[in-house]
C-alpha cells in the first residue's frame, strides 16, 4: 500500500469510519475478498494454520510462514491488509523484529496479542494464559517503537475473559501506544459491554465477528464502537464446506455430473486470476517461435 493509501485507512478506523473486513487464508481469498467489496483483508492466524498446515491454531507456523502468507497476499490485493501476528513471537525484542518484517510487506495494520507464546485459540480451548500486564505493555511499546511507518496501525488484543481486566489492560495498552484495542468474543457479552470498553480505553475497537456478536449484533451496533469489524472465519469455513461435500460426492459417484454445490465456470476464474494479463506480458517480453517460423515462411 502506498504511504497515502495507509494514512486513509488509519484515519478512517481511528476516527470510527468502520472498516469492513474478512479473513483470508492465502491469496486466492484475499483476491476473492476483495472482489466482494470489502474495504480490507485480514490475514487469519487461525485460516493460515488450518490452509497452510492442515492444523489447529496453535502458534505451530513459525513467523517466516505466516509472513510469507501476508506478503504473498499484499503482493495481489489493492486494499488495505492487516496482519494476525499472533504474540509476535517471543518477548519484547522478538516483536521488534516481527514488527519491522511485517511492515516491510506492505500491510497497514498488524494486530498482537497478549497471549503467552505459543498461544492457543480462545475460540478452540477452555482458557488461554496471558503474559503480566508489565510485559504486555513493554511489547507494544517495543512494537511501536520498531514501526517507521506511524501510519501503521498496532491494534492490541486482549486474550483475557472478565471485563473488568480487559478495559484496565486496554487503558494500559493505549498509554503505551496502541492504536486500537481488540477483545475477544468470549469476553463481553453485551454490547453495553463493548460500549464500556470503548469509552474506557478512548479509542475505537477492532472487533472479531464470531459467535454472540456474530448472531446478536447488528451492523449498526458494531459501528457504534468499532473502527474495524472482521468476518475472520467465513471465508475458510465457507470454502471448507463446499470442499467436503464436493470431493465426499466426487469420490462417490466418480463424476462431477451430481456435486451438491456449484463450481466456478473454468473461463471466469481463469480470467479472475488474471491470466491475460500474464498472457499479455508473455506476448510482450518472451521470444515466440510460432509467429518468427509464419515470418520467415
Amino acid at each position: 500500500m502506498s504511504s497515502k493509501a495507509t494514512r486513509e485507512f488509519r484515519d478512517r478506523v481511528v476516527h470510527q469510519k468502520t472498516v469492513w473486513s474478512a479473513g483470508a487464508y492465502d491469496a486466492l481469498s484475499a483476491r476473492f475478498i476483495q472482489g466482494a467489496g470489502f474495504d480490507a483483508v485480514m490475514t487469519s492466524g487461525f485460516g493460515v494454520s488450518a490452509s497452510h498446515l492442515g492444523l489447529p491454531d496453535a502458534e505451530l507456523y513459525t513467523m517466516s510462514e505466516n509472513l510469507a502468507v501476508v506478503r504473498n497476499v499484499a503482493n495481489v490485493v489493492d486494499i488495505p491488509v492487516i496482519a494476525d501476528i499472533d504474540t509476535a513471537y517471543g518477548n519484547a525484542i522478538n516483536a521488534m523484529r516481527t514488527v519491522r518484517e511485517f511492515e516491510a510487506t506492505g500491510v497497514s495494520a498488524v494486530i498482537m496479542e497478549d497471549q503467552v507464546s505459543p498461544k492457543r485459540c480462545p475460540i478452540c480451548v477452555g482458557g488461554v494464559e496471558v503474559v503480566a500486564l508489565e510485559e504486555a505493555v513493554g511489547k507494544i511499546r517495543a512494537a511501536v517503537a520498531a514501526r517507521t511507518n506511524p501510519n501503521m496501525l498496532i491494534i492490541a488484543r486482549t486474550d483475557v475473559t472478565t471485563e473488568a481486566e480487559a478495559i484496565e489492560r486496554g487503558k494500559a495498552y493505549v498509554a503505551a501506544g496502541a492504536d486500537i484495542i481488540q477483545p475477544i468474543s468470549k469476553c463481553f457479552n453485551s454490547i453495553e459491554g463493548l460500549r464500556a470498553l470503548r469509552q474506557a480505553v478512548g479509542v475505537p475497537l477492532s472487533l472479531q465477528v464470531l459467535g454472540w456478536l456474530e448472531k446478536k449484533l447488528s451492523p449498526k451496533e458494531i459501528e457504534s464502537v468499532a473502527g474495524m469489524a472482521t468476518f475472520a472465519l467465513v471465508p475458510l469455513m465457507s470454502a471448507a464446506a463446499a470442499l467436503k461435500e464436493n470431493l465426499a460426492q466426487l469420490c462417490k459417484d466418480k463424476s462431477s455430473a451430481n456435486l451438491p454445490r456449484p463450481v466456478m465456470a473454468h473461463d471466469p476464474f481463469v480470467e479472475f486470476i488474471g491470466f491475460k494479463e500474464i498472457e499479455a506480458q508473455q506476448l510482450e517480453y518472451l521470444p515466440n517461435p510460432l509467429a518468427a517460423k509464419a515470418a520467415a515462411a
